[in-house]
């Protein structure tokens, strides 16, 4: 599978995976509050940090009732019309320069997901290396095919598509151009459950589209994040903000500092881990081989003593002749003495 670069920083099998701290709206309408999540952000370890740019009105319509009002029980924003819910939650455009200043001196990739084709003429004046397609834009194909024709690489979330669904997006992307893409495992609920995750479509999304793919994860907690790289995951993505108590859009599903340190920490050691398939003893093993089980004299021996189960054994370290030689050497005499202690050889039925 081809890798993929971005700024620098090659996204692939062969390489650690790539971690995505979402800021979202968990700034609070706070510039200084954003910046701080910038800087706490780098702090974790992760690779980049994602805005999303957008405004209340390119989002929707500002009506408060009927299908514009959000009344799901379930809903974590009930209450809210959804041009309220986009007005507390979009990030001010003028903040986003001095945000991407920012996270370039702490040497983070900045980039965001652009809701509409001004937000991606807007990002193109900022020079941003990559473009996000939310999941609830991955059927807005007119909105793909303007991000693809700036030639840059696509990381694009598959919440609720159907197969067919994505295979449209894909090739709207790649017939204006696009050549490097991401798709990410998603579950648009917020928070997603673990058992709706389906991360079995990791690697059958990969030989389905023939791309990287990764994980936009909103469960709780690191548990589905850290399988996902078995499975193939290239790139993790994960809400984040200073804290949960502190309230925000999106703090109820976003990770905290030391829970987004911890996961960077174990998404790289279960990639360390895969490895390649390996039987037999590795470099590091193999100072570990004295400590295997081997056949030793037990009691000490004079020539022409048979050998028993009394006065040999398999026992640690492993000097001696495999415990699998055990059946073949009982019975035998030793043509020499042997002290207690003496690590079972061929040699011992031979005179010197």
């Amino acid at each position: 599978m081809k890798e993929i670069t971005i700024a620098n920083r090659r996204i692939g099998l062969k390489s650690r995976p790539f971690i995505i701290a979402e800021m979202s709206g968990n700034h609070n309408q706070s510039l200084e509050k954003a910046l701080e999540i910038v800087e706490s952000a780098a702090a974790t370890g992760v690779d980049a940090l994602k805005l999303q740019t957008y405004t209340p009105d390119t989002m929707t319509l500002n009506i408060g009732k009927r299908e514009f009002y959000i009344d799901d029980d379930t809903n974590l924003w009930k209450g809210n019309s959804l041009y309220n819910l986009y007005e507390k939650a979009y990030t001010p455009w003028e903040w986003h320069q001095k945000i991407f200043e920012r996270c370039q001196e702490l040497g983070l990739i900045a980039f965001s997901s652009p809701f509409d084709e001004s937000a991606v003429d807007f990002l193109e004046e900022l020079n941003v290396p990559c473009y996000k397609i939310a999941s609830f834009e991955n059927v807005d194909i007119p909105l793909i095919r303007k991000v693809a024709k700036t030639g840059k690489p696509i990381i694009m979330s598959t919440g609720m598509a159907t197969a067919s669904e994505l295979d449209e997006a894909v090739r709207a992307a790649k017939s204006e151009g696009c050549t490097e893409l991401i798709l990410l495992k998603c579950t648009s609920t917020y928070p997603a459950s673990a058992s709706n995750s389906n991360l079995k479509t990791i690697p059958h999304m990969r030989e389905l589209f023939e791309c990287q793919v990764g994980l936009s994860d909103h469960t709780l907690g690191i548990g589905t994040a850290v399988t996902s790289i078995a499975l193939g995951a290239t790139v993790i993505e994960k809400h984040f903000t200073l804290s949960r108590k502190q309230g925000g859009i999106d703090a109820d599903f976003s990770m905290e500092p030391n829970e987004m340190r911890a996961l960077v920490l174990e998404c790289t050691r279960a990639w360390e881990s895969i490895g390649q398939v390996h039987y037999g003893p590795t470099d590091a093993e193999k100072s570990s081989l004295i400590h295997r089980r081997s056949l030793y004299i037990t009691q000490s021996l004079r020539p022409g003593d048979v050998l028993t189960k009394e006065n040999i054994r398999a026992i640690r370290p492993g000097l001696g002749l495999s415990p699998k030689y055990l059946n073949d050497v009982l019975g035998k005499p030793v043509a020499k003495s042997v002290k207690k202690g003496t690590p079972l050889s061929f040699d011992i039925f031979f005179k010197s």
